[in-house]
């Protein structure tokens, strides 16, 4: 029996679980196979890739370690060691922050640059086959809005 104040738990409709199943393969596969194409092609995991893409995107090719941490939606610690990881390789070069000494940057170096722009060719191919090419643009569209809203949400929950 379920105490008065609890509320029951909201089961999941058949419709609706075999959607979820399907939310719950993709985000399983679609990273594996992004992975083993960059892995393939350019040496470099999809994280990794992510990363240097994101330092390319500002205007002075560097980003704070907190920063990308958000973005990637992991731990300081790991993106930490990946950062040692693609440094090792001369892909990127920390530096404290001039602006705050306490924070430490990342920045992409030319041969980090070179890197990236020789693997977005066969990266956005791997998209598109993968999943553009699965669906109409409409549909696409839809997905993107409607994940764009879940992953608000996931954030305000925290």
């Amino acid at each position: 029996m379920v105490p008065s104040d609890e509320q029951p738990p909201r089961w999941l409709s058949p419709a609706e679980l075999e959607d979820w199943l399907a939310v719950v393969a993709l985000t399983m596969r679609l990273p594996t196979a992004l992975d083993s194409q960059l892995t393939r092609d350019s040496g470099l995991s999809h994280l990794e890739y992510s990363v240097l893409a994101m330092l390319s995107e500002d205007k002075g090719h560097a980003r704070r370690l907190s920063e990308l941490a958000m973005l990637t939606n992991s731990s300081l610690s790991r993106l930490s060691h990946l950062i040692s990881r693609v440094e090792e390789r001369g892909l990127v070069r920390r530096e404290a922050d001039p602006d705050d000494g306490r924070y430490t940057k990342a920045i992409l170096t030319d041969e980090g640059y070179e890197l990236l722009k020789s693997s977005a060719p066969g990266h956005v191919e791997r998209v598109r086959t993968a999943v553009l090419d699965a669906v109409t643009p409409e549909e696409f569209r839809q997905f993107g809005r409607t994940a764009a809203r879940i992953v608000k949400r996931l954030e305000d929950l925290g």
